[in-house]
């Protein structure tokens, strides 16, 4: 089957990748003042695997606070309710697509990079100073999900971009946009608005490969878009110093953020993921020896 655009591909695949139910039920609660904390984690306690796999991430280096938090209530009390969706979200979209089957990619390297860029947007983000800084580790999860639909629905044409890039996915877009005519990114944008989730989400996933096409949300693009190249540059032996000598001193002004800086929250997000991959990866332990995610 021919698609002629990404939103036609994302609307394809509309039931294959779905939320589960739970998340439905909890957007309406949050977005509801009759309902109230304890009735929201009520719900998640429905549950118990999602219930347990929260309270394992609000309890780990990704959060860092001093004492245990052990209920849903009390998690939803110091992390507030947008982190809360933030990681109930991530938690889904890891669980529903932990079962894809694809010739095309290991689904642990796919996730162990994804992590991975969600724990430095999140780093790059809070030292930025940006509102709602959690957000960004969502941003940073879902920003290669268009990827996965390709695999699934086009893996013909997903087969040839990876054997055009030969392993370097500092080619992807552009290879990708000759061999079939639009981006991982723009799937990916498609997708996250027919799943309602919220514009700060779908235009940051849409745009970061361009961040001045951003219309509201640029800041966070451009973030998005930075640790990406790191991730990226990474795999290809190229150490985050040499990565932002090639990166403008204004796009680094936009971002609130010095090359010292980056190079800091770099490895400290190497050092923070091995945790949270533990407790956010579906099911496969990463391998403690290997040094840089891919």
């Amino acid at each position: 089957m021919e698609f002629k655009s990404a939103d036609d591909l994302a609307k394809d695949v509309r039931t294959l990748f779905s939320l589960p139910d739970i998340y439905f039920q909890l957007n309406e609660m949050i977005e509801d003042q009759r309902f109230s904390l304890d009735d929201i984690g009520r719900v998640i306690a429905k549950d118990p695997g999602l219930a347990a796999r929260l309270l394992r991430v609000v309890n780990s280096a990704l959060y860092g606070f001093q004492s245990r938090i052990d209920t849903i209530p009390r998690a939803i009390v110091v992390i507030g309710i947008d982190d809360l969706y933030n990681l109930v979200v991530a938690t889904c979209v890891v669980d529903r697509f932990a079962k894809i089957s694809t010739d095309l990619v290991d689904m642990t390297d796919f996730w162990t990079r994804s992590i991975h860029c969600a724990v430095l947007c999140r780093l790059l983000a809070k030292s930025s100073a940006v509102l709602h800084a959690d957000r960004l580790f969502l941003v940073g999860l879902l920003h290669d999900i268009g990827s996965l639909v390709m695999y699934q629905k086009i893996p013909e044409q997903a087969s040839q971009v990876l054997a055009a890039i030969d392993h370097d996915r500092r080619l992807l877009s552009g290879v990708e946009q000759e061999l079939i005519g639009f981006t991982h990114a723009d799937i990916g944008r498609a997708l996250l608005k027919q799943w309602s989730l919220p514009e700060s989400l779908y235009e940051v996933v849409g745009s970061y490969l361009d961040p001045e096409s951003a219309q509201n949300h640029k800041l966070d693009a451009r973030i998005l878009n930075i640790a990406t190249r790191l991730l990226d540059n990474a795999q290809q032996g190229r150490s985050a110093e040499e990565v932002l000598a090639d990166i403008a001193d204004d796009e680094l002004a936009f971002v609130r953020l010095s090359r010292e800086q980056i190079v800091l929250i770099s490895e400290q997000a190497a050092a923070d993921f091995f945790e949270v991959f533990e407790m956010l990866s579906p099911g496969k332990q990463f391998n403690q020896g290997k040094t840089m995610p891919n």
